[in-house]
């Protein structure tokens, strides 16, 4: 029996029509989210978003929602 070896992401597309088969497509993705590890820089993106707001303008906007 001699069968190719199949790329990652060949292996990766039949994994998840399998899994969305078996076990519906929303589970599949709460499966699948459970190994991402996010991507860019909260830290970086935090001191963006607030650099020109004071704690106190911060609490407003929160009372305001």
């Amino acid at each position: 029996m001699s069968s190719q070896a199949k790329s990652l992401s060949e292996i990766t597309q039949q994994a998840i029509e399998l899994l969305s088969k078996e076990i519906g497509i929303v589970n599949t993705v709460r499966f699948l989210n459970q190994f991402s590890t996010g991507y860019g820089n909260y830290t970086d993106e935090r001191e963006q978003m607030f650099k020109d707001l004071t704690l106190e303008d911060i609490l407003k906007q929160m009372e305001n929602r």
